[in-house]
Order: C-alpha cells, then structure tokens, then sequence
C-alpha cells in the first residue's frame, strides 16, 4: 500500500505517523507513506496556497493550482480509471461535505494499492478539486475541524492496521466494533451454529465490541464476571453477544439496524428492552 498526503502543513504528520500500527505497517514494508507540502507547489514569494472564493463570503478557500501541480507528478492512473476501478487508486479529499468514514469504507481502501489523501484547510478547497481531481469525499464525523490533518492521520490508522499482517493477531481486526463480517463457528445473522468450534470469540456482525477483562480476577472489590472464568466456551460467546447488544443498544441503537442479526438476537433485544421497562 502507497499513501500520499497533500497538505499544507507536513510537519503535523511527525508524530502520527511514527508510533504503533502505522510505524509497523511501513517497518515490514507492508506500506510507504509520503507527506508533500502543497507550498512547494506555489509560484510566488508569499507561498500563496489560499485565496478569496468568487461572489463573497467569509474566510480563505485552497486554491486548486497547487493541489494539482503537487498530484499530477505522482503517476497515478487517470481518474476514469480509478472510477471505474480498473487502477486500485483512490484519490480522497478529506471534507466536512464528505461520506462519513467508517469500518467498511476503511476495509475498502485498504484493498487499494494506493491512496492519495488530500488535507482541506480554511473554508474549504477549491470546488474544482472535488469535481474533476478527486474520486471521492470523506468527512470523519458530523462535525468542523480547521483542517484536514486530523482527518488524513485517522484515515491512515484505520486503513493501516487491516493491511494483512500490520496486526500480530489478524483475527482480532474482525472482532472489533463496526465489523461486519460472520465468523466462522456463527450461522446466519450471527447466530451460533450448532457444530460450533470451542471459541470463546465472536465476530461483531457490525455491532460495538463486547466487554473485555483482564487480571486480577478481583479488583478493589470489582470481580470479573463469573461466566468468564468457568471455562465454557459457548457460554462465553453468549455471553459476550449479549453484552455487545446491550452496549450498542445503549450507546449507538442506530448501529442495529444495519448489523446482522438472527432470531437468538431478536429474543435477546426483546428481554434488554423489557428490563428497562
């Protein structure tokens, strides 16, 4: 995997990109990635890489000069090609108007051979850099930050750590939150199958991850549950299902109605509601 950020200020991907997952990723060679400042790409004294939008409003926009004269060295595939997915490139442009980044679109980019992240700055981009240069918009959340940066090193982190063997246990990149994918040993829906293997771990199906603890067994009076250390491991997955509902329930109900749920998650669902009630 090739990654290339544009961005205006290179200095700010010294310390995100040095640490953990990332810093593994590139180690073994499973990734390159390349920081280039935009002001390089300037033709004036002043570095100039903003100015004001046509018909008036407030603040700076980036202008598209040297977001284009940066990205056109880089050999990519034309953007028909990209579109059509027949170059596994992306170039991305990271803004607030964007798709909301999530687990599935991490999942896709980190199939790509390349990607490109531009980092937005002041009120925006130039529209033409979303029109006619970029192959899609990505917005990290429902809310504004000053620029792209942030952004650009969450997206990296995401992507990075499902490259095949940035993790040193693969398995458990498929049984965090927001995964959807059934493991093997569930059935339909994430329902237990009956010839299930004895594994206490259990795929998300794209809800929040279950609870986890670790030793002592006892903490200042806070004991782990007790389900946990008897050994069953079908108990445990059941367990450890019915958490997960519980929490994604509580702190994100909107997550259900796109996770894969089975007849046993139903009846579970029912009994949490009717305990709160």
């Amino acid at each position: 995997m090739k990654a290339d950020i544009l961005t205006i200020f290179p200095g700010f991907f010294t310390g995100p990109l040095d640490h953990g997952i990332t810093r593994r990723a590139c180690e073994l060679g499973l990734a390159k990635i390349e920081v280039h400042d935009l002001r390089r790409f300037t033709h004036d004294r002043h570095r100039t890489v903003d100015d004001r939008p046509f018909g008036g409003g407030e603040g700076m926009v980036l202008k598209p000069e040297p977001i284009f004269e940066c990205l056109e060295p880089l050999g990519l595939a034309s953007r028909e090609q990209r579109l059509a997915g027949t170059a596994k490139q992306n170039v991305i442009l990271l803004s607030a108007q964007g798709e909301r980044f999530t687990q599935k679109v991490a999942a896709e980019l980190a199939g790509l051979d390349r990607m490109v992240l531009i980092c937005g700055r002041y009120e925006g981009v130039d529209e033409r850099v979303a029109d006619f240069l970029a192959d899609r918009e990505l917005s990290i959340g429902d809310y504004v930050l000053s620029g792209g940066e942030l952004g650009a090193a969450v997206i990296i982190e995401a992507v990075m750590r499902l490259l095949p063997g940035a993790v040193g246990n693969e398995a458990s990149t498929r049984q965090e939150s927001f995964t959807g994918h059934r493991e093997a040993g569930q059935g339909k829906a994430g329902e237990l199958a009956e010839n299930a293997a004895a594994d206490s771990t259990c795929g998300s199906g794209g809800l929040l991850d279950y609870p986890h603890y670790t030793r002592p067994a006892d903490f200042r009076g806070m004991p782990v549950p007790e389900v946990l250390l008897n050994g069953d491991h079908q108990e445990i997955r059941r367990w450890r299902r019915e958490q997960a509902l519980k929490k994604t329930l509580r702190n994100r109900p909107d997550l259900l109605e796109g996770a894969e749920l089975g007849a046993e998650d139903a009846k579970i669902l029912t009994r949490i509601r009717a305990s709160k009630g």
